[in-house]
C-alpha cells in the first residue's frame, strides 16, 4: 500500500495505550518546545517481524494533546488538534525523509499544545516546521557520531 506524501492515514497515529506508556513513562523519551507546542518523542528501532497485515509500518507515529486546562470547551480543543495535525501532515516529510536515509529507527512523537489562546493556522505551520527540523537534525547529529571515520 503505497500512501502520499501528504497524507496521515490511522496507521501514522498512536493509538496504543501500550505506545503511550512507553512514551511518557519509559524514560527513554526526550522533549523539545517552539511554543505553543511541546513536542516529546521516542526513537525504537524498527521492528522487522511484526509487520501490519497492508505491508506498511509507518517511520514515524503521532499524536496530539490539549489539555482541558486551557480550552474548556471542547470545539476549540478539537479546533487546535485540527490545526496540529494539518501541521504535522503538511511538513513529516521533514522528519520521515530523514528517517528513510537511517532506515532503522521509528519515531513516536505526542505533539502537546501550551497555550492558553488560539493561534493563526500559519503561526502553528511554522512553529511545527521548526520543530520537526530541528528533530532531524538531531537525528542526523547522532547518525554522524555512531558512524566511524
Amino acid at each position: 500500500m503505497t500512501t502520499s506524501k501528504y497524507s496521515l492515514p490511522q496507521s501514522e497515529r498512536i493509538n496504543s495505550k501500550k505506545q503511550i506508556d512507553r512514551l511518557f513513562r519509559g524514560g527513554g523519551s526526550k522533549a523539545m518546545t517552539a511554543a505553543p507546542l511541546r513536542m516529546v518523542y521516542m526513537a525504537d528501532n524498527r521492528q522487522t517481524d511484526s509487520q501490519p497485515a497492508d505491508g506498511h509500518q509507518p517511520m514515524a507515529q503521532m499524536m496530539v494533546s490539549v489539555p482541558k486546562r486551557y480550552f474548556k470547551r471542547a470545539v476549540k480543543r478539537n479546533y487546535v488538534k485540527r490545526q496540529v495535525r494539518e501541521a504535522y501532515r503538511l511538513n513529516k516529510h521533514i522528519l520521515v525523509d530523514r528517517l528513510t536515509e537511517s532506515g532503522d529507527k521509528t519515531m513516536s512523537l505526542c505533539f502537546i499544545w501550551t497555550a492558553n489562546r488560539l493561534l493563526p493556522t500559519a503561526e502553528v505551520m511554522s512553529r511545527m516546521a521548526n520543530l520537526l527540523t530541528r528533530l532531524a537534525e538531531k537525528l542526523s547529529a547522532t547518525d554522524n557520531k555512531n558512524i566511524p571515520q
